[in-house]
C-alpha cells in the first residue's frame, strides 16, 4: 500500500515536473513573442517618426526654397526698378543733350546775327567817315570865303566846329550802339533770371530781432527776476541778453545784436520756466546745456543744408561757423536760408551758361559766411569770409568769389560773377527783405542829394522806392548829347557811395520851351 502510494506520488511529481517544465517553455515563447510584438511596434513608430521626420525636413526645404525664390523675386524686382531709373536718366540726359543743342544752335544763330550788325556798323562807320570829309571840304571852302579872319581864327573855328561835329556823332553812335547791346544783354539776362526765378521758390521774410518768451502766468516774472533782482542779474551776465520785463502780460522780451545768443537765453528762459526752479546756479546749468544743444543743432543744420546741395568735402570748422548763420539775419533775411537760396540760383544760372555747377553751389553756399563772426573781427564780410575760406583749404576760385561778391576785388572767373549776380537776385527778389524806415529814408535822401550834386541839374525827385530817380536838367546849361554822360556819371557815383538793394534806375529829363507873344 505504501509502495502504491509511494508510486502515485512520484507519478504525481513526474507529472508536475513534465507540467511546470511545459508551462516554463510556454511561458518563454509567451514574453518572447511579446518582446517580438515589442520590437515590431518600436520598428513601426521609428519608420512613423522617420516618415514625419522626414515629411518635417520636405517641408522645411520647400519652404527654404520658396524663401529664396521670394528674394529672388524681391532683388530681380529691385534690379528692374533700378534699370527703369536708369533709363529714365538716360532719357532725361538725352532730353537734355537735345536742349543743349538745340541753345547751341540758337546761340550760333545769335553769333551770325551780331556779326551781321557789326558789318552794318562798319558801314555805318564808313559811311560817317565819308561824311566828315565832306564837312572837312565844306569847311574849307568857308574858310576860303571868309576873309577876314586870320589863319589861326579860322583854325580854331573849324577845330570847334570838327569837335562838336565828333563829339555829336560819337554820341549818336555810342548811343546806338549802347542800346543795341542794351537791348541784347537784357533779352538774355531777362531769360536766365526769370529762368532761375520760376525754379526756385523761398518763403517770405518772418523773422525779428527780438524774442519774446509766454510765461504761464504774471507771477512767473516775480520769480524771474527773484529776491533783489539776483535771478535776472545772473541771467543777463551769463547769457549777454538784456531780459525785459514790462507791462506786457504773461510774456517777457529779450534783446540782443547777437542773434545766437538770444536763442540761447530764449531756449533756456523756456526750460527754466518750464521746470520752475530759478536760481543762480540753475541758470548757469541750463544756460551751459542749452548752448551745447544749440550748438549741435546749428552743426546738424548746416550739415543738411550742405548735404542737399551736394556739397561735400566742407572742413568742419567751416561747418560750425556755417550753421551759426541760421541764427544771423540781414534785413530780417535768414543768412543761412540766404545762403542755400544763392546756390540754387548760381546753379540755374550756370547750368544755363554751361558753367562749373557743383563750384557754383560750394560758392553760394559759403559766400556769406564772414557774416557769423564778422561782429568779433574786423573788416568787411567778404574780405573775412575769404580769409576763413583760405584758412579751411577752400581752392583759390572759390576764394576769390567770397572776396568779390560785393565788387570789393576784381572777379577771376565767370562763375565769381554769377556768384554776385545770384547774391543781388536773392536780397532784391520781392519779399525776401525788410528795411527798417530810419534807413529807408536816409537812402533816398542820399540818393537825391548824390543826384542833384552834378553842375546843370536843376531837380532830382527819387521814385518807385528808391529803385529809380527822375533828375531834371538846365536845357540852358547842358545839351540833349551830354545828358547820357550825365546818367552814366549819376550811376558810376551812386555805385561808389551807396549802398542799396537790386538795381537804381536813372532818367535824365531835358526839356525846352519856346515862348512868344503874338501882338
Amino acid at each position: 500500500m505504501n509502495g502504491i502510494i509511494i508510486l502515485i506520488s512520484l507519478l504525481a511529481l513526474l507529472a508536475g515536473g513534465i507540467g511546470g517544465y511545459f508551462f516554463s517553455k510556454r511561458l518563454l515563447e509567451l514574453k518572447a513573442k511579446s518582446k517580438e510584438d515589442d520590437a515590431h511596434k518600436l520598428l513601426k513608430d521609428a519608420q512613423r517618426e522617420a516618415e514625419r521626420l522626414k515629411k518635417e525636413a520636405i517641408l522645411e526645404a520647400k519652404e527654404a526654397i520658396y524663401k529664396e525664390k521670394a528674394s529672388v523675386e524681391e532683388e530681380l524686382s529691385r534690379k528692374k526698378k533700378e534699370l527703369e531709373k536708369l533709363e529714365s536718366r538716360l532719357i532725361q540726359k538725352e532730353e537734355h543733350l537735345e536742349r543743349k543743342e538745340s541753345q547751341m544752335e540758337e546761340r550760333e544763330k545769335e553769333i551770325k546775327k551780331m556779326e551781321e550788325r557789326l558789318k552794318g556798323l562798319e558801314g555805318e562807320l564808313t559811311q560817317r567817315e565819308s561824311q566828315l570829309i565832306e564837312r572837312l571840304d565844306e569847311a574849307d571852302k568857308r574858310l576860303e570865303s571868309i576873309a577876314q579872319l586870320s589863319r589861326e581864327e579860322a583854325k580854331r573855328e573849324l577845330i570847334d566846329m570838327m569837335v562838336k561835329e565828333a563829339r555829336k556823332d560819337a554820341f549818336e553812335l555810342v548811343k546806338k550802339i549802347e542800346e543795341r547791346a542794351r537791348e541784347e544783354a537784357d533779352r538774355k539776362a531777362k531769360s536766365i533770371l526769370s529762368q532761375a526765378i520760376q525754379r526756385y521758390a523761398a518763403e517770405e521774410v518772418t523773422e525779428h530781432t527780438v524774442s519774446v518768451v509766454p510765461l504761464p502766468s504774471d507771477e512767473m516774472k516775480g520769480r524771474i527776476i527773484g529776491r533783489e533782482g539776483r535771478n535776472i542779474r545772473a541771467f543777463e551776465a551769463i547769457t549777454g541778453v538784456d531780459l525785459i520785463i514790462d507791462d506786457t502780460p504773461e510774456a517777457v522780451v529779450l534783446s540782443c545784436h547777437d542773434p545766437v545768443k538770444r536763442e540761447v537765453a530764449r531756449r533756456a528762459l523756456e526750460k527754466l520756466v518750464k521746470d520752475g526752479r530759478i536760481h543762480p546756479a540753475r541758470i548757469e546749468e541750463v544756460v551751459n546745456k542749452v548752448s551745447k544743444e544749440l550748438e549741435a543743432s546749428m552743426r546738424e543744420d548746416a550739415e543738411g543744408v550742405a548735404f542737399e546741395l551736394g556739397v561735400h568735402n566742407l572742413h568742419s570748422e567751416l561747418i560750425d561757423i556755417l550753421g551759426r548763420l541760421k541764427y544771423r539775419t540781414s534785413y530780417t533775411q535768414n543768412m543761412l536760408a540766404h545762403s542755400k537760396e544763392v546756390a540754387y540760383f548760381c546753379s540755374i544760372m550756370g547750368a544755363e551758361l554751361g558753367l562749373n555747377v557743383p563750384l557754383l553751389k560750394r560758392m553760394g553756399l559759403l559766400h556769406d559766411i564772414g557774416k557769423a563772426v564778422d561782429h568779433d573781427v574786423e573788416g568787411s564780410h567778404a574780405q573775412i569770409g575769404a580769409d576763413l575760406a583760405r584758412k579751411y583749404g577752400e581752392n583759390r576760385e572759390v576764394v576769390n568769389a567770397i572776396a568779390a561778391h560785393h565788387g570789393e576785388r576784381d572777379p577771376l572767373t565767370p562763375e565769381a560773377v554769377i556768384l554776385a549776380a545770384a547774391d543781388a537776385l536773392s536780397a532784391a527778389r520781392p519779399g525776401a527783405r525788410r528795411e527798417m524806415v530810419e534807413a529807408y529814408l536816409k537812402r533816398i535822401e542820399k540818393l537825391e542829394e548824390i543826384s542833384q550834386s552834378f553842375p546843370g541839374v536843376e531837380k532830382a525827385f527819387a521814385i518807385q522806392a528808391g529803385r529809380e530817380v527822375r533828375v531834371m536838367v538846365k536845357p540852358q546849361e547842358m545839351g540833349d548829347e551830354e545828358i547820357y554822360m550825365l546818367a552814366r556819371d549819376i550811376a558810376k557815383r551812386l555805385e561808389e557811395e551807396l549802398t542799396y538793394p537790386g538795381q537804381i534806375k536813372i532818367h535824365v529829363i531835358r526839356e525846352t520851351r519856346a515862348v512868344e507873344y503874338a501882338k
